[in-house]
């Protein structure tokens, strides 16, 4: 645990110290969020230290605060300042010892060292550019296994066989090459560090569509909760990208080693999947709640119905009648797609509106533009004025964009809910029951009106002959 260093420590005791306890010293001088040594060291209200860099990146977008290593909440954004006699002990100690592998020195300069460009395992020696030369060019030597430079070989010695470490030894008592394992572990670490990125990047979608809504009713406690899982995350994030970027096998492998002694590889990405359906399914019941307060009255206008449709005398229900009904053939009616759109129309603003699916294996529900094409064969798009999702093939449910989307739901909707804004040029779609995402068309322009849009599709012998029913929204659900 890093606490912070008292300032009336002379620098004498520790010059003495760094003599005496080179090694754990070296551990406490590395930041907890970098895992490098500190640069401009700060410290926290609770006595830990970190780059001052790494706690801001840390703090980002936070209102509340917290420590990265003991998780304390601070009440106020803490003053960070410098702190000057840790600072003076990293100086001192990157003076009197050679931390980081751009210091290692070539071992064969005489007189004026210079920094080492690679070591070689077999003749246990680091080597500057120079000196290295005869590696890259005489055959014998090119054999030898060079690295990154480091400072203690020995590290990297079998201390039986007095050879370089080449096998990793697994817990199933299987040897693979050392070069081999780290590659594949690099493998797995990218993977997840994907995933953490991706994390990251959905949270902070999350806040933003949370901060959407602040008008009317802000979820504060919400939105720190998902700062503080963005700020691990991207400590986690810093850690994986440390490891991914050296060339060390044998470091790799410990580093992660010892990672995972807290959080397998798998165990994290199931953690990070978890959080993510909490989360998911806690805004999904906020933001789905704030959009229902902007529900309107939708009918369904008969005049542009499909003359296969028959329609509810009420206005509220859509179903396909197989048979084609003598009925005028005016310039806002679909010809051929079996569609509807709802009789009122919207320049501006926000709306909501609700429809019951059960029992149907295949519809389009969403919203169109006035002045989309109703004649003839019809491909709904965003850029052809629709925007919808639908299900095809009983159990396919797709996103209709400019390309296509596949949506993997979870449970099949029997209530979908389609909410609109205008001037934001967004639509989104809900499971109503299961209070869950579907999808969403963002960053839109919208300067037609806009109108609901409603396809029951034909019946398919029967399969497909319920209806589609524009529900009043309940509020209390």
């Amino acid at each position: 645990e890093q606490r912070s260093l008292p300032p009336s420590i002379p620098m004498a005791e520790v010059s003495l110290t760094l003599s005496s306890s080179s090694g754990l010293l070296a551990k406490e001088l590395k930041c907890s969020v970098c895992l490098d040594v500190f640069t401009d060291p700060v410290s926290t209200p609770c006595g830990h230290n970190f780059c001052k860099s790494c706690l801001n990146r840390c703090w980002e977008n936070i209102q509340n605060c917290f420590c990265p290593f003991c998780k304390e909440t601070f009440s106020k954004r803490p003053d960070l300042k410098i702190n000057t006699a840790l600072s003076e002990v990293v100086q001192l100690f990157q003076k009197k010892f050679i931390l980081s592998k751009s210091e290692v020195l070539c071992d064969v300069c005489d007189e004026r060292k210079l920094k080492a460009l690679k070591s070689c395992l077999m003749c246990q020696t680091s080597y500057c550019e120079t000196h290295l030369e005869p590696h890259l060019r005489v055959l014998s030597l090119k054999k030898h296994k060079l690295m990154d430079p480091v400072e203690n070989m020995k590290d990297y010695i079998c201390q039986k066989h007095e050879r370089p470490l080449e096998l990793f030894y697994h817990k199933t008592h299987n040897t693979v090459p050392l070069e081999e394992e780290s590659k594949e572990k690099k493998s797995e670490l990218m993977k997840t560090q994907k995933d953490v990125q991706q994390m990251i990047q959905d949270k902070n979608k999350k806040i933003q569509d949370i901060k959407y809504f602040t008008e009317l009713r802000r979820d504060e406690e919400l939105i720190q909760e998902l700062q503080q899982e963005i700020s691990e995350l991207k400590m986690r994030d810093t850690e994986l990208d440390h490891l991914l970027h050296t060339e060390d096998h044998l470091q790799l492998l410990q580093v992660s080693i010892s990672m995972n002694t807290d959080v397998s590889v798998e165990t994290l990405r199931r953690a990070l999947t978890q959080l993510q359906e909490t989360l998911d399914q806690k805004l999904s019941q906020t933001v789905l709640r704030r959009m229902q307060q902007y529900a309107v009255d939708v009918t369904l206008d008969p005049d542009t119905a499909h003359p296969n449709l028959i329609l509810s005398n009420d206005g509220k229900q859509v179903r396909h009648g197989d048979i084609m009904h003598g009925v005028p053939d005016y310039p806002e009616r679909f010809d051929k797609c079996a569609s509807v759109l709802g009789k009122e129309g919207f320049l501006s603003g926000r709306f909501y509106f609700e429809v019951q699916l059960k029992g149907k294996s295949k519809w389009d529900l969403g919203v169109a533009r006035e002045s989309i094409n109703r004649k003839g064969k019809i491909r709904v798009s965003p850029q052809n004025g629709y925007w919808t999702v639908g299900l095809w093939n009983e159990n396919e449910y797709w996103a209709c964009a400019d390309s296509y989307v596949l949506l993997s739901l979870r449970v099949k909707p029997q209530k979908v809910g389609v909410f609109v804004d205008y001037e934001e040029g967004l639509v989104s779609f809900y499971d109503v029951e299961s209070r869950s995402h579907i999808y969403s068309f963002t960053g839109q322009s919208f300067t037609n009106r806009i109108y609901p849009y409603f396809c029951p599709f034909s019946n398919d012998s029967g399969k497909n002959s319920a209806p589609l029913i524009i529900s009043p929204v309940n509020f209390n659900e």
